[in-house]
């Protein structure tokens, strides 16, 4: 195994016989390729940065249309009224002959022309993007006239292939939502919540909040939104993640878990070489620009700036506050097994790796039977537990020498890679509906164990300070953990799904298992990484570990899968899924905890520049009536689903004001923030504040249009059937208990169908209040719904398991209601055709 020292490019020694030099030619070749790609990543990133200030123009038009000026010019025809002939004699003729200075004037004149032509087009896309009445369109309904124009004139205004970054610039800025109006919806928003006396008295706050301090503290966030892109994000990033001192595991960290499905290899080192090199390859396409922004319709963009921090980022730990490093570019990763840490480069001689080459020094790892320094095998245990304690310890121990050094390898990695020294299982056949239900109950438990090792493993064994840690098991099973505060979750959902995809459809593996092709060389080898750790800082060490166990074991975490039905029920009866999903969970809540709560749903912002999420709150007065009338026998079906319908469009009504920039809490928020700033005291912003989220909740969206997953089990449906026969083969061996293999993968699976893309068990995050649950989830197909259920083991008021029961139970009657909708029409219409069609009894048959 190679050590520390080979990174040293050269090394002397003094002894009895003189000088002994030692060069390592390798790793001169490695710093002068390392060189030559950062100085060709910093010219394509310039290219790039003059293409986006041109978008939706191309510099190539630009310079046609200075060849169009000077072409009429010299033809005598003068497209510039004379202002050529100006530049000309006023400002060219004292450097240039005079034919020279005419063709220089041509060119500043045709290019000033389209740099200003193109400045009208973005000032004009930028009014038009700040437009959102397109989004309350009702679906199924004509369009109106101004949305009509509107889509109009922006498909007229707006360019063609746009890179990741080139609607950036006409992006418009978040709204400020008048004081007034916030206040009034926070209000209703509330209503559920308390009962009359405690409702006049928020009330009296909110309108002595208005009347007092609330004007003021509205003027000075006027003005941070006239001087800033977004007058939220920074503070946002800043206050409620970076000021943050407790762990940032679970509390702050998410997680993500494999497909499903497709188990392609059993092999650890193939799989977590194939995955690798798919990151670096993502990576290449965001350095390029050539991953388009995500849009919506077709032609209305989201905001991409959250990409540009993915990779070579870290965050360090702070007394008071933390701060977010990004580096604009590493050539290597950080990879932890079994205690020890390395760094394994990924670019040999300015040329990414194979999978092959790579698979070759994970190998060498997995071999590699050094022992690991004293305290490296919880060191990681620091970026888990108070965030005090860390920045302390890092600025003592890890300042300078050989500490420094090795930290500064791991926080400088492009990603941290995780050679897991455990298996995992993951598959929907772990939770299917019809098994026998102590075979139901421990598949369950191990994919409980599953996600719970990906949210937060031993605490030790995940570096949660790097922006994302990929996680491969033992058995070859994937999963990744996230690091918050530099973006949300659908950034990473679409590398995610990009590797998957890549995994599979682009690097494949061979029939033992292993990756693909020939070695074309040998790289550098791994560089296991040296600790210099005195008693001292190992003991904050443990002082860390057992902070951050004590967080995790009290941590509560249960996956419930919902295969009964899914969205394809529920558009059928032209109900929105997601606020479908939002009522079950009301019901659920509120069958739990016998009350009505403050219910979080994050929704996005970024059809807004800098543009993160907004809340939404789902608890309403609709939503409360509809539970309500659920819970009373005395209520007809026909009114529940009156009332169940009414809840859902106002639900949908608060996602589009949230995501048109009309959310409530984050108006609040900064509102606050100013009057921290000013020294003011508000006690209704104090009770804001201070109001729990029993509820927190939030959908993982497909953000990523996995075409190639699709065009495998459409193509290729043979591989995918063996790839799933396989898996269970491997399961039955295991003493899984799954009976004989089945004819054919769909026998396992009804549920799936192999046009169908239902891979994704998407992932989950840590309780936001001590008495509350966390749940997240994601609709993977017609008819599956994965829910990352997670709370604290020390309240006596929760328990995530009893919750899935309860999500269970309220799609069941969910499903009973609407379904009771249709045999009622069913029944009318067929009394209505047989009326119709019956012949009159007082006419002859």
């Amino acid at each position: 195994m190679a050590e520390a020292h080979e990174a040293v490019a050269f090394s002397f020694s003094v002894g009895h016989e003189g000088f002994n030099v030692d060069v390592s030619y390798d790793v001169f070749k490695a710093l002068f390729y390392a060189g030559y790609r950062s100085w060709k990543l910093r010219c394509r990133r310039t290219l790039n940065s003059l293409y986006n200030s041109l978008y939706p123009g191309h510099p190539s038009r630009g310079i046609a249309c200075c060849g169009v000026v000077a072409g009429l010019y010299f033809k005598g025809y003068d497209p510039s009224f004379h202002i050529i002939d100006w530049l000309e004699s006023n400002i060219f003729r004292r450097y240039l002959q005079p034919r020279n200075g005419k063709i220089l004037a041509c060119i500043v004149f045709g290019g000033g022309g389209y740099i200003l032509f193109i400045q009208l087009r973005q000032y004009t896309l930028k009014k038009l993007f700040s437009y959102h009445g397109w989004m309350y369109q009702e679906h199924g309904k004509n369009i109106g006239l101004v949305p009509k124009i509107w889509s109009v004139l922006v498909k007229l205004c707006v360019g063609r292939n746009p890179s990741l970054f080139s609607c950036q610039n006409f992006l418009p800025s978040l709204p400020l939502p008048s004081l007034d109006e916030t206040l009034r919806r926070y209000l209703r928003s509330v209503r559920p919540l308390y009962d009359d006396n405690e409702y006049q008295r928020m009330e009296k706050l909110a309108e002595e909040f208005k009347q007092t301090i609330g004007r003021k503290l509205q003027r000075y966030l006027w003005l941070k939104w006239i001087i800033s892109t977004n007058y939220v994000s920074d503070w946002w990033e800043k206050f409620i993640y970076l000021r943050g001192r407790s762990p940032i595991m679970v509390n702050s960290n998410f997680y993500g878990l494999d497909a499903i499905y497709i188990r392609p290899t059993t092999i650890q080192t193939a799989r977590a070489a194939n995955l690798t090199c798919a990151a670096f390859r993502y990576r290449t396409e965001l350095d390029h620009e050539n991953i388009k922004p995500l849009m919506i319709q077709k032609f209305v963009p989201l905001c991409s700036s959250q990409y540009e921090r993915q990779f070579n980022t870290v965050r360090i730990p702070g007394k008071e506050t933390d701060k977010i490093i990004h580096y604009a570019d590493s050539h290597h990763v950080a990879v932890y097994h079994k205690g020890r840490w390395y760094k394994v480069f990924m670019f040999y001689k300015d040329n990414l790796l194979q999978p092959c080459e790579l698979q070759l020094q994970l190998d060498e790892i997995i071999r590699d039977t050094t022992p690991p320094n004293y305290g490296e095998e919880h060191l990681a245990a620091l970026t888990a537990g108070e965030r005090p304690l860390w920045a302390e310890a890092r600025e003592t121990y890890f300042s300078s020498g050989v500490n420094r050094y090795s930290l500064e390898a791991i926080e400088k990695a492009a990603f941290v890679l995780i050679l897991d020294d455990e298996d995992f299982e993951i598959g929907t056949q772990d939770v299917k509906s019809d098994w026998p239900t102590s075979d139901k109950g421990s598949m369950t438990g191990k994919l409980d164990d599953y996600a719970r090792a990906i949210l937060h493993g031993k605490a030790y064994n995940r570096w949660f300070d790097k922006s994302f840690n990929f996680i491969v098991s033992r058995n070859a099973v994937f999963g990744f953990n996230v690091e918050h505060s530099w973006a949300d979750a659908p950034i990473t959902g679409h590398l995610a799904e990009y590797v998957l995809s890549e995994d599979i459809m682009n690097y494949g593996y061979d029939a033992l298992g292993n990756t693909c092709g020939t070695p074309r060389f040998t790289a550098l080898k791994p560089i296991k990484l040296k600790w210099n750790i005195p008693e001292s800082c190992n003991l904050m060490i443990e002082k860390s570990l057992v902070q951050a166990t004590k967080v995790y074991n009290d941590v509560d975490l249960h996956i419930y899968v919902q295969d009964s039905y899914g969205k394809g029920f529920m558009k059928k009866h032209r109900l929105s899924p997601d606020a479908y999903i939002q009522m079950s969970l009301q019901l659920a809540h509120y069958r739990d905890s016998g009350h009505f709560n403050l219910t979080y749903e994050a929704s996005m912002t970024r059809l807004f520049r800098d543009g993160r999420t907004e809340t939404v709150r789902s608890c309403s007065i609709e939503s409360s009536h509809w539970v309500k009338a659920m819970e009373d026998p005395t209520v007809s079906k026909v009114e529940r689903i009156k009332l169940l319908r009414a809840a859902c469009d106002h639900h949908q009504l608060q996602y589009r004001d949230a995501m048109s920039g009309k959310g409530i809490d984050r108006h609040l928020f900064c509102l606050y923030v100013v009057s921290k700033y000013l020294n003011l005291d508000s006690p209704f912003l104090h009770q804001v504040l201070q109001e729990p989220w029993k509820l927190s909740t939030s959908q993982t969206a497909t953000t990523y249009d996995d075409k190639r997953l699709t065009k495998l089990m459409s193509q290729k449906p043979d591989l995918a059937e063996k790839m799933a026969l396989d898996r269970l083969k491997n399961i039955a061996a295991a003493g899984g208990g799954f009976g004989p293999t089945p004819a054919s993968y769909e026998d396992r699976y009804p549920q799936f169908n192999r046009k169908k893309k239902g891979i994704k068990a998407g992932g989950g995050f840590g309780p936001v209040a001590a008495d509350g649950y966390g749940v997240s989830y994601i609709i993977t197909s017609e008819d599956l719904i994965f829910f990352h259920i997670s709370s604290n083991k020390s309240s006596a008021e929760t328990d995530s398991k009893r919750f899935g029961q309860r999500i269970q139970q309220a799609m069941q009657d969910m499903r009973e209601l609407l379904e009771s909708e249709s045999k009622s029409a069913s029944s009318s219409k067929n009394e209505k055709k047989i009326s119709t069609v019956a012949p009159s009894t007082d006419q002859p048959a």
